[in-house]
């Protein structure tokens, strides 16, 4: 089982555990379940997806707040 941190924004790759961690040491149990739903994804093979917002998306968002207004804002 690995799980793998993509931003949601850009796609780029943000870091992967391949070590056996808890999710509940991962914060995952802070989230609801729209944001759960939202933001994580479990695939058959035990390997889980968490898309989260890397630097470079981090850094456009705040210069540009109005970006969050958009479906995407990556051209």
């Amino acid at each position: 089982m690995s799980i793998h941190y993509k931003c949601r924004h850009c796609g780029t790759s943000v870091g992967q555990l391949t070590e056996h961690v808890d999710a509940d040491a991962l914060g995952f149990h802070h989230l609801d379940n729209e944001e759960r739903t939202d933001m994580v994804s479990y695939e058959a093979n035990g390997d889980i997806h968490v898309k989260v917002i890397c630097e470079d998306c981090h850094e456009a968002l705040t210069r540009n707040p109005e970006f969050y207004e958009l479906e995407s804002f990556i051209q």
